[in-house]
């Protein structure tokens, strides 16, 4: 076995062949079957040469409302998003066609490090995996869904623990991890701090050994 594809194995050895993928969504509001989703941003965790969890390519969207979604005021002035905007409309994407581009990237990677599924990382996982989970069923999009459908890393135990924080802004400010909180609220600024946080838990966490 070369060194490359002893590297791409640990992944799936360490975690029991998931690869772990950092998620975070922004929404209209908190209801995953009413409301709508409207950006979603993904990041797989591989293994470098170094022997260190490094954040990979991250795949994002911008998502149009689904047909009928609810728009709920107080959840868009709390992300600053407007669903309306223009510039936004011009490159948002339907949910369908979001999710099977993300999902198709996402299998590729899952492939590559040798794992049998992902399995979601999110601050507040549970929330993530609802709204993704209503998406796929809105989208018919099971097929092609790489995601185990109930088990999450959430990243809000894991720095309750490592750090006595559960915000994402003040665990990452603990682990020395810049956090700008002007850019917060966007789901690939969330999901790159949060992959980079999960990374250092992994990195500085007790050394473990896959057994076969």
């Amino acid at each position: 076995m070369n060194n490359n594809t002893s590297q791409k194995s640990i992944i799936g050895q360490r975690f029991r062949g998931f690869l772990p993928v950092v998620v975070d969504v922004e929404t209209a509001g908190f209801n995953a079957n009413t409301d709508a989703l409207l950006e979603i941003a993904c990041i797989p965790v591989i293994y470098d040469e170094n022997g260190k969890f490094v954040p990979g390519k991250a795949y994002h969207a911008h998502i149009n409302p689904f047909e009928g979604a609810n728009l709920d005021r107080r959840s868009l002035d709390f992300t600053g998003i407007d669903p309306f905007n223009p510039m936004r409309m011009a490159m948002a994407e339907n949910e369908k066609d979001a999710l099977k581009r993300i999902f198709k990237a996402l299998n590729e990677v899952r492939r590559d490090q040798q794992c049998t599924h992902c399995v979601l990382v999110g601050h507040n996982a549970h929330f993530d995996l609802s709204f993704l989970k209503a998406a796929i069923a809105r989208t018919s999009t099971k097929n092609q869904n790489p995601f185990h459908s109930f088990s999450v890393f959430d990243t809000v135990t894991l720095s309750a623990v490592t750090f006595g924080q559960t915000v994402l802004a003040k665990a990452c400010i603990q682990a020395g991890i810049a956090f700008d909180g002007k850019e917060a609220h966007s789901a690939l600024y969330d999901t790159q701090k949060t992959a980079e946080l999960f990374c250092y838990i992994l990195n500085n966490c007790t050394t473990y050994i896959p057994t076969n």
